[in-house]
């Protein structure tokens, strides 16, 4: 895993962000690769909304070319969630998350100097641009399509709770650093899920980089040492974890986890 320890996520841009994480994640990470398509594919973008002198119909026209010509969109059939939030893998299938294909068009917009935003709603990453009359749009990164209020209700209420309101807040734009964290997440549960464990480690050290004293993270880290039969460093992980969250139900879980591997030690010796 590459070094981190001169980074400071705080002080990046969203892209430079990813681009570092997924770095210090895969060994493989094409970033030349990455940074030289994502120029060309801006280039075109210029050329392409230069006709237009408002901002307004730009931003049109780049959801235009992202999501018909070059028809960027979901990911559909049967694939590795990890496949769908790899940003060089999305480039080449065409095919992501909200977060990877907002994460693509973001950096083609702030290059063109066009109003866009992230926002971390409570069911996924949504686009948002600010226009002068006080207007903004809200964008679905999945098909470009702009996103009403009763919509964005219609999936707070279908995701978290019939009871679950929307509430202004969930529309402000989000720091750079709570997307990547929210990314990072969801790529740490897809590797688990795939079983890619040395990756899904990877993950948490860039997340623990981050946000050092993060119990909920040296928990998953314990699982992901316990899957890969580091025993002794999982128990100390795991055993932060009960010290730090006594009161969380899970910890009674963790508990369990931990007599199992302190038994295989005894086993063992």
């Amino acid at each position: 895993m590459k070094s981190l320890s001169n980074i400071d996520f705080s002080k990046l841009s969203l892209f430079e962000s990813i681009i570092i994480a997924f770095q210090a994640i895969r060994k493989d990470f094409p970033t030349n690769l990455v940074l030289s398509e994502l120029q060309n594919r801006t280039k075109e973008a210029k050329s392409y909304i230069a006709s237009e002198h408002e901002p307004k119909k730009k931003l049109e026209k780049l959801l235009k070319l992202f999501y018909t010509h070059w028809n960027f969109g979901g990911a559909s059939g049967i694939y590795n969630l990890s496949d769908a939030l790899w940003i060089d893998n999305v480039l080449k299938t065409h095919q992501g998350t909200a977060a990877s294909l907002g994460i693509i068009i973001l950096h083609i917009a702030q290059e063109l100097k066009l109003p866009l935003n992230p926002v971390v709603f409570p069911t996924q990453l949504i686009l948002r641009a600010d226009w002068i009359n006080k207007k903004k749009w809200l964008i679905n990164p999945f098909n470009g399509d702009i996103l009403d209020r009763h919509t964005l209700e219609v999936w707070i209420k279908g995701n978290i709770s019939p009871t679950a309101e929307l509430y202004e807040n969930d529309l402000y734009t989000a720091e750079p650093i709570t997307v990547i964290r929210k990314m990072l997440d969801t790529l740490k549960s897809a590797l688990m899920e795939e079983k890619k464990m040395e990756l899904a480690l990877n993950v948490t050290n860039v997340i623990l980089h981050i946000d050092p004293n993060d119990p909920y993270e040296i928990r998953d880290r314990g699982l992901i040492y316990a899957q890969l039969e580091c025993n002794h460093v999982a128990l100390t992980d795991l055993i932060y974890f009960v010290e730090h969250c006594p009161e969380d139900p899970i910890s009674e879980i963790i508990k369990v986890q931990i007599h199992s591997i302190e038994q295989k030690k005894i086993i063992l010796h």
